[in-house]
């Protein structure tokens, strides 16, 4: 594993809050493969819409954040080993995970959507899928898709270490398509012309949220109680139109509070109603 980023000292500024004394600094991961949500920069380090959402959600908090970066389907497993208080990364909440995991509630939609490579038909329906060879990022929702369907449809699964070595196998030809989460592939289309993005799975619409250990809902309950608090004023929302490219409407979970902690309807979910203080 690399680390890509130091120890953030979160500095007291103006309508921020002191450091928390005495606190070890917050311990997070994310792939950093994964833009827009993270990806390398110019300087060495990383950066990308979560990272900018957790050095926040840390500087709030009064607490220093370190942000490690490894191969998504290292994260959990690290994660529950205690190397990590939380994860960075965009993780969607599924409901094995969240029989095993604590999530925060969803701060971003995400659905399935597949991206192809330029001047191949569009993508109608599953049918379009049968016999073809679909690229995804390993350890994610997006293979057990394919895993779950690779015998209905004959489909052959690619799966890859990150998500930018899945969408050039598209381009290269050796995938029909890729699958992964919208933004994703939106973002791919938008910095690569033969990169484009197509289908999105009905009914796939699920929270991305942060996952914790189970033993963790103290910490859990105290950054979604931030997170709500961001979504509040707006903070959320305007760095999702920095990455993603579009404002998200009130019906997006950038806007979106939801009651209790946790995306409700899912295991570890806590109905105790929020009471941030946003002051």
């Amino acid at each position: 594993m690399r680390r890509l980023l130091a120890a953030a000292l979160i500095s007291a500024v103006a309508a921020g809050p002191a450091l928390a004394q005495g606190q070890p600094p917050l311990r997070c991961a994310v792939d950093g493969t994964f833009a827009p949500h993270s990806f390398p920069n110019l300087q060495g380090g990383v950066q990308g819409f979560q990272i900018d959402l957790f050095r926040e959600v840390a500087r709030r908090m009064g607490r220093e954040i370190v942000i490690d970066n490894a191969s998504f389907s290292g994260l959990i497993p690290a994660l529950n080993a205690g190397r990590y208080d939380f994860l960075c990364a965009p993780t969607t909440v599924t409901r094995e995970r969240a029989e095993a995991l604590l999530f925060t509630e969803g701060y971003i939609w995400t659905e399935l959507q597949f991206g192809i490579r330029r001047g191949t038909a569009p993508i109608r329906s599953e049918e379009d899928l049968r016999g073809k060879a679909i690229s995804v990022n390993k350890g994610t929702p997006y293979e057990q898709w394919v895993v779950n369907n690779r015998e209905r449809l004959n489909l052959t699964l690619l799966a890859f270490d990150s998500q930018a070595d899945a969408a050039q196998a598209v381009i290269q030809g050796r995938a029909y398509a890729n699958l992964s989460g919208n933004t994703v592939i939106r973002y791919s289309a938008s910095r690569t012309p033969q990169f484009v993005a197509d289908w999105v799975l009905p009914g796939t619409r699920l929270h991305w949220g942060t996952p914790f250990r189970r033993d963790s809902g103290a910490l859990r309950n105290q950054v979604e109680d931030v997170l709500t608090c961001m979504k509040r004023d707006g903070t959320v929302a305007r760095l999702s139109e920095r990455w993603f490219g579009n404002a998200p409407g009130p019906d997006q979970a950038e806007r979106m509070e939801f009651p209790g902690y946790g995306p409700p309807d899912m295991p570890g979910y806590d109905p105790t109603p929020q009471n941030p203080n946003c002051g």
